[in-house]
C-alpha cells in the first residue's frame, strides 16, 4: 500500500531511529516529487503518484503556520517531539526556498520545544545547490543516503531520475567534514530480472572505503519495514543489520 502524506505537517510518530517525530512534508499533498525512484520507497513508484500540476511546494509562509499550530498544541497537550524530521513525498531538498523554511524552523523550535532536533532526511542529489548545503549545515541531523558504493547498484536500488554519480555524491558528503550522518538502506532481492543485493563481501568492503573517506558522525543503517512497489525485496533481519553495521563502524 503507497503512503502518501496529505498534510503539511503530520504526527507525531514514533520513529525508530529519532524517537517522537514530528513531520513535515514540503512536497504535492497527494503525490510524489523525487529525483530518485527507489525500489523499496514506502510512496510507490514516481509514474503512479506523479505530480500533475497545481501547487508544487508548500510556500514558507504556509510551513510556519502549519508547523507553529502543531508545536502549540502539543506545548498545551504536555508532549513536544523529540525531533522535527523533515521527509514527506519525496525529497524535501528539491523546495526552492529550502533554506528560508529551515531558517524559520529553527526559530519555530528555538520558541516552543527548543529540546528537539530538527533533523533532514535527504537523498543527498541536491548537494550541488550552495542554498541547501547550507541549510542541511544548521539542522542537528542531516541525514544522507547513500545506498550504494557503486553506479550499478545505485541505479538499480534508487532509480536517480537525474545526472547520479556515487563518486560525486562521496565527494560532497566528504565536503561536509564529519557533521553528517549516512544512512543506508540494506535489501535483497530481485528486480526486473536483476538481483539486487547491496549486502555482498564485496560492496561492504567498497562502502566501508567511501566511509573512510566521509568520515560521519553516525552511519544509520536500516532495511525494509514497509510496503514496497517492487514485491520480490527481502527485509534484512536485525541481527544482520546489526552485524553490518558494526563492519561499517569500524572502517574508521
Amino acid at each position: 500500500m503507497t503512503t502518501l502524506y496529505p498534510h503539511i505537517v503530520y504526527g507525531p510518530v514514533r520513529s525508530r531511529r529519532l524517537g517522537l517525530s514530528l513531520g513535515v512534508n514540503l512536497l504535492p499533498l497527494h503525490a510524489k516529487l523525487c529525483t530518485f525512484d527507489c525500489i523499496y520507497c514506502e510512496c510507490g513508484w514516481n509514474d503512479e503518484n506523479r505530480f500533475q500540476g497545481g501547487e508544487a511546494f508548500a510556500p514558507v509562509h504556509e510551513v510556519a503556520a502549519a508547523l507553529e499550530s502543531r508545536l502549540m498544541q502539543m506545548q498545551e497537550d504536555g508532549e513536544l517531539p523529540d525531533v522535527i524530521t523533515f521527509a514527506g513525498n519525496g525529497e524535501p531538498t528539491l523546495h526552492p526556498d529550502f533554506e528560508q523554511v529551515i531558517e524559520q524552523t529553527i526559530a519555530l523550535r528555538d520558541k516552543y520545544a527548543p529540546n528537539a532536533k530538527i533533523s533532514v532526511l535527504s537523498n543527498a542529489t541536491q548537494l550541488r545547490r550552495p542554498d541547501v548545503v547550507r541549510a542541511l549545515k544548521r539542522v542537528d541531523n542531516n541525514i544522507l543516503k547513500l545506498d550504494a558504493a557503486d553506479d550499478a547498484t545505485a541505479q538499480l536500488m534508487n532509480k536517480p531520475c537525474c545526472n547520479y554519480s556515487v563518486e560525486r555524491v562521496i565527494e560532497q558528503l566528504t565536503a561536509f567534514e564529519g557533521e553528517l550522518i549516512v544512512q543506508i538502506m540494506f535489501l535483497r532481492g530481485e528486480y526486473n530480472g536483476q538481483m539486487v543485493d547491496n549486502t555482498s563481501p564485496a560492496h561492504i568492503a567498497a562502502m566501508r572505503k567511501a566511509l573512510q573517506r566521509i568520515r560521519p558522525k553516525q552511519i544509520m543503517c536500516y532495511t525494509i519495514a514497509r510496503d514496497t512497489p517492487c514485491k520480490t525485496l527481502q527485509p534484512l533481519t536485525a541481527e544482520e543489520v546489526s552485524q553490518l553495521q558494526e563492519q561499517l563502524m569500524g572502517s574508521y
